[in-house]
């Protein structure tokens, strides 16, 4: 990810603004302090005002008037004039205050300083020099007016030019002091930029790790879907076959025989394609859906055969009777086949109920046995990934793990529920078009 920054455009933000809004309240607070000082120097000493106690009283008391409207705006966050009109009038009042105060020996010289510096800040560089100038041109012309009777007349001059010189070095300080810290704060952004710039690379690489990781994980789970769910079709297989070649069966029981071998080659090829597209493919384990239309009879009895129940168990119920809907009827086999086996192994001899309704849009399947049911607590710990409770403890548990994954992937829903007289009601409510 590149970044591109305009390091000469400062960007403006709300930290800005509080800050600058500090800084001014500063200024603020300096002015009024200065005020008051002044005043406090008048009173203990009367004879600093060289021209009279009354024009400078009047000035003193006019710019604490000035200080306190400004201080009162900038604190209600409505400043009357730009910083730059202020500093300029705080030179004016300054300059006046030492005219009256004896020019070059005047105690108010020591602002003169202060309010250099603040025009460097605020006005840049330039705006220091010229303002430390203009200032210390204004003093010479306050020490001659206030110079006292009788005093040499070189003395003013050689007074302005000593401070023109001392408030141009300010000035230059200050720029170059003001330089360092712009530097400084670009050396900072950039710093942080790059420090941003390798925080977001490093964020793309870990979820590119973990993306890489998560697919590689979705290969693995689906291949040992497939393994697992080709368990049960292949020891079918087996026994079929075996008896097929030992000649063990009667005419229809080789019948029915031949059928079911051709149903769990139907199967094996589905199981096949869910295994290729594993190969192919990121994300799910459960590969692609394949739509057709199917009959809920012929499901049933499907599935209870895949499982493996015995005629004499079986007791399988459709409403309406003639039901079809068009689903990926290799999930939904794999689905029940993994509750009905389930329900087989831990019903013992007792019958398996399974039960397909079909209305308003939804499938509801309820595969029901006579089993121990489950420990309380326990229904959100057996769709876990390698999970077996109870008898199957330390088998592979990954059959209501991917009977959940699947159920999942069709968006519905599946509830363990405890059933009365003892035993366990699996609950399969699947959103499904009429076939």
């Amino acid at each position: 990810m590149r970044i591109n920054v305009d390091w000469d455009r400062p960007v403006p933000g709300a930290a800005d603004d509080r800050l600058r809004s500090f800084e001014e309240r500063i200024a603020v607070i300096i002015r009024l302090l200065v005020v008051v000082a002044t005043a406090l120097a008048l009173l203990l000493r009367p004879d600093l005002a060289r021209s009279g106690t009354t024009p400078l009283a009047v000035l003193v008391a006019a710019t604490f008037v000035y200080a306190l409207v400004l201080a009162v705006a900038e604190w209600q966050g409505r400043p009357l004039a730009p910083p730059g009109i202020t500093t300029s009038i705080d030179a004016v009042l300054t300059l006046v205050a030492c005219a009256l105060t004896g020019g070059a020996a005047s105690i108010m010289v020591a602002v003169l300083p202060l309010v250099v510096i603040a025009a460097s800040v605020r006005g840049g560089v330039a705006i220091g020099r010229i303002s430390a100038i203009a200032i210390g041109i204004g003093f010479t012309a306050a020490a001659l007016v206030g110079a006292a009777p009788g005093s040499p007349a070189t003395e003013p001059w050689l007074a302005g030019l000593w401070w023109t010189g001392f408030l141009l070095a300010a000035a230059v300080l200050v720029g170059v002091l003001v330089r360092m810290l712009e530097r400084q704060f670009d050396d900072a952004a950039v710093a942080r930029a790059r420090a941003l710039a390798e925080h977001e690379a490093f964020l793309e690489e870990r979820d590119l790790r973990a993306r890489l990781l998560a697919a590689q994980q979705a290969r693995l789970d689906g291949v040992r879907v497939v393994l697992h769910e080709f368990r049960t079709p292949v020891a079918s297989l087996t026994a079929l076959t075996a008896d097929l070649a030992a000649d063990r069966l009667s005419e229809p029981a080789r019948a029915t025989a031949v059928a079911l071998l051709a149903e769990h080659a139907v199967h094996l090829r589905d199981m096949l394609d869910g295994l290729a597209d594993v190969a192919v493919q990121d994300g799910s384990p459960l590969g692609r859906v394949r739509e057709r239309t199917v009959r809920l009879a012929e499901l049933a009895d499907a599935v209870l055969d895949a499982a493996a129940v015995e005629s004499a168990r079986r007791e399988p119920r459709i409403s309406p009777p003639d039901a079809a809907v068009r689903c990926d009827p290799q999930r939904l086999r794999r689905v029940l086949t993994n509750l009905v086996e389930n329900a087989a192994r831990h019903s013992g001899t007792a019958p398996v109920e399974l039960d397909l309704r079909y209305a308003e849009g939804h499938l509801v399947a309820e595969v029901r046995d006579r089993g121990p049911g489950l420990p309380p607590g326990q229904a959100g710990v057996v769709t876990a990934k390698d999970v077996a409770l109870g008898e199957r403890r330390g088998t592979s548990g990954l059959g209501l793990w991917i009977v959940e994954a699947l159920v999942t992937a069709m968006d519905g829903e599946l509830a363990l529920l405890p059933r009365a007289g003892g035993g366990l009601v699996a609950r399969l409510r699947l959103p499904l078009a009429a076939g």
